[in-house]
């Protein structure tokens, strides 16, 4: 049927109502803030930090022998062995000595009976000379052997005293408490002065002992920079220790410098011998540490978005990058400490806009 005019007129007013209908203004929709991660920034000692391992020694070792040479009769001690001051260690073949001794005591009682013998004769021709009937050559000749037997005394009396010594020498006695740490020579070895027979490490303190590099050591070390020893099987053991000793020349093979940090307090389980390591930073310097996530770009320039803790708004703030570490970013300007720098979510935000802390750290 074909439509009229009328039906056509209220098909179209009814078209434009339906559309005026699809046209009201949606309600505005609330911005939701977005979620990200922060932390609060702080300043903090910041430099190259270096690992070195080592062990641990005493302070001082110190290595034991005789004064004399001879054949090792005995020792009586064994690595790890724990002595006392004046504990014997060892002890040489005693013969020689003994028969050295025996020797000095009879020239000594032979210098002393003739110096009697001289010193009678001197008063008898004293008290000749005296009544006139001994010239004064008589005197004389009777003074000088005096003398001479007075010097054979003396010298047989320094010789006694030199045999007993050798004697006590033949006996290696320990000089201070301490632990056996090396062994030098066996029974039936015969040893030369001076050998080291023992070796003891004295109860005077532990070292950390380290090989360092010329590049890290540098000229001047500083020895006041506290270092941190740990237990190679148990990191967790750790002691403080200070540099007490560096070396004056480098090794010739290793073309490192021994360095001897002295332990405060260690804890028991740092004994002699023990695999350490020794790490501490290197010219640390008050810097702001942020993490390498936080890091954008303005213009070309590095960036770090910042948090206005009253509004929650984040404005994008411009930094100078100090050095990169393999973790985080040192910032040399344009942070201070309390600010709040977003750390995930970077690449999705937006000046001014509103955020929600998702986890804070510091």
């Amino acid at each position: 049927m074909p439509q009229t005019p009328v039906l056509r007129a209220t098909l179209a007013m009814g078209l434009v109502a339906l559309l005026a209908a699809c046209e009201q203004e949606a309600p505005p929709e609330v911005a939701e803030a977005r979620p990200v991660r922060t932390i609060t920034v702080a300043e903090q000692l910041t430099g190259e930090r270096v690992t070195v391992a080592g062990t641990v020694e005493s302070q001082v070792q110190a290595d034991l022998g005789f004064r004399i040479g001879g054949r090792l009769a005995g020792r009586v001690v064994n690595v790890g062995d724990v002595v006392t001051a004046g504990q014997e260690l060892a002890r040489l073949d005693p013969a020689d000595e003994e028969n050295g001794l025996r020797a000095a005591e009879a020239n000594l009682a032979a210098a002393e009976a003739q110096l009697v013998e001289a010193e009678s004769n001197y008063v008898r021709q004293r008290q000749l000379y005296d009544r006139g009937f001994l010239a004064r050559a008589g005197l004389e000749r009777a003074e000088a052997a005096r003398n001479t037997a007075l010097s054979a005394t003396d010298a047989a009396r320094a010789q006694y005293g030199i045999a007993k010594r050798r004697l006590n020498d033949t006996v290696l006695l320990a000089d201070a408490p301490g632990t056996v740490v090396a062994i030098g020579a066996e029974p039936g070895e015969v040893v030369n002065p001076g050998r080291m027979v023992v070796q003891i490490a004295r109860d005077e303190g532990l070292d950390a002992v380290i090989d360092v590099p010329a590049g890290i050591i540098g000229d001047q070390p500083d020895l006041l920079a506290e270092i941190t020893v740990a237990l190679s099987q148990n990191p967790a053991v750790t002691a403080r220790g200070r540099i007490r000793e560096v070396a004056p020349r480098a090794d010739a093979v290793t073309g490192t410098f021994r360095v001897r940090i002295g332990l405060i307090d260690p804890p028991a389980e740092l004994r002699l011998g023990s695999a350490v390591t020794a790490t501490t930073t290197l010219d640390p310097v008050g810097s702001i540490e942020v993490p390498a996530s936080a890091l954008t770009s303005l213009d070309g320039k590095a960036a770090v978005w910042v948090v206005d803790s009253a509004s929650m708004s984040v404005a994008l703030r411009p930094v100078t990058v100090d050095r990169f570490t393999p973790a985080a970013v040192v910032v040399l300007d344009g942070l201070a400490p309390g600010d709040v720098v977003v750390t995930a979510g970077v690449q999705a935000l937006r000046p001014g806009q509103t955020v929600r802390l998702a986890g804070a750290a510091s």
